[in-house]
């Protein structure tokens, strides 16, 4: 009766080359170089291979059980604890807990193992988080997703640079703007754009950059106001009534993400075409016709033809939203600091701030300064800092002399009190008789 003989693909290898040396076409030195075993042990493999044949290529210890096995008792008692109390119990917390309480010490594999020969345990395999696509929104404008992208803009010789990148969800209608990093600048200028270009949209989708979000304590100014902490362009948001909404992962704002690859693609292309390794002159070249032809190849028309985008309100200057605000008390002499710059207010403004009042110093995107007051900018100019005291040079002083000086010894003169009160003491007294 024939049966069948297992082995192992390095067992079928040493079959073939034994089967060579019976063959005569090669020594057993040879093939001990070719299996990597030393002389002598390729002696005794192919004396096991002439005298057993193939069976005497299979390992010794093959089907029998390991030196190093549990007792089967000790193996059924575990088995059965584990239905007892610990059903349900991933292996390895069930080690743990079999070795703390009931004494049975077991490696989390090993009883992983005979858990699942028992068929109390299956694998666990990590599956990929199931994620539905969200549907467009209907509307232009109602919402705008907003991200930067850092790449090798102008070659593997130039310089990593960043555009951040505005893409309509409704209609896929983007803007980009060049810059060296994603900065606040750099996404205040983009939506600045926008706004000027398309109108004021209702929400803007970003990541967790702090450019647009902070996770910092709020002051004691806002908690009395009861508002959150917000960056610069959270504020200019909130005075544009702009919401912004955070993704969080980048399959979420997956828009503007693949919008980010066709760039990287088509825009880098014709930088090299242009001869352009300058951002300036990338910009211009983005301004000037490439994104309207990106827009009318990509684009789409929305499902509601409605726009949800607000003009900018009459008399709003943008320059004055898209910038950086921070408070600042009046001093007694009407004067205000600054980041280390001093500006005298003018006694000619109409409210003129008193001392201790607060005004709001508004730096815009092109570095100039404001000052604002009951909503009313005030006239001031900047002066330079006050000098300050000279510092007192402890090394430089004069120290005084400490030496101690010889005292004269003080005597009083001859017609003094205490010499006549001890001329008396001496004298002897007068007797009468």
């Amino acid at each position: 009766m024939e049966r069948l003989l297992l082995m192992s693909k390095k067992e079928r290898q040493r079959k073939v080359e034994m089967e060579r040396i019976v063959e005569g076409t090669m020594t057993i030195r040879e093939v001990a170089c070719r299996l990597g075993l030393s002389y002598r042990q390729c002696r005794r493999v192919h004396k096991r291979y002439r005298e057993e044949g193939d069976v005497g290529l299979v390992h010794r210890n093959r089907g029998r059980p390991s030196a190093r096995a549990k007792p089967l008792e000790f193996r059924e008692s575990v088995v059965a604890r584990y239905d007892e109390r610990y059903d349900g119990f991933g292996p390895t917390l069930a080690s743990e807990k079999l070795a703390e309480e009931d004494g049975y010490r077991v490696h989390p594999e090993t009883l992983r193992r005979w858990l699942i020969a028992e068929g109390k345990w299956k694998r666990q395999r990590k599956r990929r988080k199931h994620r539905q696509r969200r549907e467009r929104k209907e509307h232009f404008g109602e919402l705008v997703q907003m991200d930067g992208s850092h790449h090798e803009w102008f070659g593997e010789d130039g310089k990593s640079c960043c555009v951040v990148e505005m893409v309509d969800d409704a209609t896929g209608v983007r803007l980009v703007l060049m810059g060296e990093e994603e900065t606040t600048e750099l996404c205040m200028r983009a939506l600045w754009q926008w706004s000027e270009r398309y109108g004021i949209p209702q929400a803007v989708y970003t990541d967790k950059k702090n450019v647009f979000v902070t996770k910092r304590e709020p002051s004691i100014e806002e908690q009395l106001a009861g508002i959150e902490p917000r960056t610069a362009f959270g504020k200019s948001c909130g005075q544009l009534y702009v919401e912004i909404m955070t993704a969080d992962s980048p399959q979420a704002k997956g828009r503007v993400e693949r919008a980010h690859g066709v760039l990287q693609d088509r825009f880098v292309k014709e930088l090299q075409l242009k001869g352009i390794s300058a951002i300036e002159a990338a910009n211009e070249l983005l301004q000037n016709g490439f994104i309207e032809s990106l827009n009318r190849k990509f684009a789409r028309s929305p499902a509601s033809e409605v726009d949800y985008h607000r003009p900018v309100p009459d008399g709003m200057k943008l320059e004055e939203i898209f910038c950086w605000e921070e408070t600042r008390v009046v001093s007694n002499d009407w004067t205000v600091r600054w980041h280390n710059r001093f500006f005298q207010i003018s006694r000619h403004n109409d409210p003129l701030p008193r001392p201790r009042d607060k005004v709001t110093v508004r730096r815009l995107l092109d570095d100039s300064i404001q000052l604002v007051h009951q909503d009313h900018k005030l006239r001031f100019k900047e002066i330079a800092a006050p000098d300050k005291m000279p510092r007192y040079n402890k090394s430089a002083a004069v120290k005084p002399d400490k030496t101690k000086r010889a005292k004269k010894k003080h005597r009083p003169p001859d017609n003094h009190p205490w010499r006549n009160s001890k001329r008396r003491a001496t004298q002897p007294e007068k007797t009468t008789t």
